[in-house]
């Protein structure tokens, strides 16, 4: 057992490695938004309009690739030794960025800007469980689902100002003094973290495939009915392709002595109901995000800065829900009634939207976001803390990786299925309302499998069973 996981930390040197990783996570996040209100004048600039909503999804398909793979990087190399030379990557990639000049070198330096960014979503909530205790986590989320708030917020209002008074280069020139930031504050605030499991071969064919199969089923899911039509050849193919790539991972990762997936954690049923509780949880949450904007622009006709601002309270709800969470689960020792009583309220929360009248002031939809988002604000540190509760030491950073790749997913697949469902309505209140109905559903389904899990106790300590040889 690595000498980390024997150890008590105090709340101090705990908070120096939360302050030391969270502008690693603002960061990361920001990167996804933060170029939306630029698209128009990227695509005055380098004479390209089709092919630019590729800028924010090459970012989205590598970093959601990439999450399991440095999770199991920091578990063998140590936190610190894999995040700063990612860190580096990112500032690199955002120079690339920077000075692209066509729509494919900027596409491509987002890739490769996704796959530094992997990193910095992964490898700090894996360094969190390295120094907090299971039961105690809960203290300490609410500052992870503010800045996730805040970055939801902060990007979109950053980005548009950026663009108008300078221009969309300097977004990317910006990412380097926050970079360097983020480097010297991890390179510190992670010292003294030693790797959690041995070093082993690195399973590089595994984490090929898994880069490949992940990319090609979230280009489905987020090309189907834009780039290609849903009953199309080319959809047909990236869909065959992506399960072919996860029916080879699978066997690979049987036959390699060192896997890059924990494959004992995922034959568990606890870990794979923490999985689909996330991958629901996500779908629900991001449906929302991708429908409510759009209800208060098209259905209630606010403007678009108003329907950003009438946002917030839905995010406030989030982090407030997060926090909740925390302290019921510190002072209860347990998971499964915050998860269950959490998807319980968003499914009941989202059913109001489907009903109330299609015109009027924006009060109503605005307080019942706030009620579904406390719901989900509960599930996301609560999945989270759940996931590595049951993760041995050694493969906390695999298990982190692996949650937040099904959340990854479950988003894509979310918005994906709104989007559907409001092209395929007659108009656009009924559309509305089966979108908000299906993350109802979603919430719903996620319940039933959180009331099904054992409650398994919360460690008070560090310390786990080791991970069995091999993975």
């Amino acid at each position: 057992m690595p000498e980390t996981a024997g150890k008590h930390y105090s709340h101090a040197a705990r908070m120096r490695v939360i302050t030391g990783i969270l502008l690693c996570i603002l960061l990361a996040a920001l990167d996804q938004t933060v170029v939306l209100p630029a698209i128009p004048q990227m695509a005055a600039t380098l004479h390209g309009g089709v092919q630019l909503s590729w800028v924010v999804a090459a970012y989205l398909l590598t970093a959601t690739a990439t999450t399991p793979i440095y999770g199991k990087l920091s578990d063998q190399l140590g936190r610190r030794a894999v995040l700063a030379p990612a860190i580096c990557l990112f500032m690199l990639a955002s120079i690339a960025c920077a000075c692209a000049q066509t729509v494919p070198e900027l596409v491509a330096a987002r890739a490769l800007l996704g796959i530094g960014g992997g990193a910095l979503f992964a490898v700090p909530q894996a360094a969190v469980a390295d120094v907090v205790p299971p039961r105690e986590r809960g203290r300490y989320q609410a500052w992870f689902a503010g800045t996730w708030a805040f970055s939801s917020v902060a990007g979109p209002i950053a980005g548009g100002l950026v663009t108008q008074h300078l221009s969309w280069r300097w977004i990317f020139w910006g990412n380097l003094p926050l970079g360097l930031c983020a480097l010297g504050l991890s390179w510190r605030g992670l010292a003294g973290l030693v790797p959690a499991g041995a070093r082993a071969r690195i399973d590089y064919a595994g984490a090929l495939l898994l880069m490949l199969s992940v990319a090609a089923v979230l280009l489905a899911l987020s090309g189907g009915g834009e780039d290609f039509p849903w009953v199309s050849w080319q959809l047909a193919g990236i869909i065959a392709a992506g399960a072919g790539g996860f029916a080879l991972l699978v066997w690979q990762q049987r036959r390699t002595a060192a896997p890059l997936l924990p494959g004992r954690l995922l034959a568990t049923g606890g870990f794979r109901a923490v999985l689909a509780i996330a991958f629901l949880n996500a779908a629900a949450m991001f449906g929302a995000i991708f429908l409510l904007p759009l209800l208060l622009q098209w259905v209630f006709h606010a403007s678009a800065a108003s329907a950003g601002l009438e946002l917030v309270p839905f995010l406030a709800t989030t982090t407030a829900g997060a926090f909740m969470a925390g302290q019921i689960t510190r002072v209860t020792g347990r998971t499964r009634n915050v998860l269950a009583s959490g998807l319980g309220l968003s499914a009941v929360a989202f059913l109001p939207m489907a009903v109330i009248p299609m015109q009027g002031a924006l009060t109503l939809p605005v307080a019942i976001s706030a009620a579904f988002g406390i719901g989900i604000g509960m599930i996301m540190p609560s999945s989270l803390v759940a996931a590595q509760n049951q993760a041995p030491y050694a493969q906390v950073g695999a298990a982190t990786g692996t949650l937040l790749l099904a959340r990854a997913m479950g988003g894509a697949f979310g918005a994906t299925c709104a989007g559907a469902l409001l092209a395929l309505a007659a108009d656009a209140p009924a559309g509305f309302r089966w979108g908000f109905l299906a993350c109802a559903a979603l919430q719903a389904i996620a319940t039933a499998v959180a009331l099904r899990m054992a409650d398994v106790p919360l460690r008070t300590t560090l310390d786990a069973v080791p991970a069995a040889a091999g993975e």
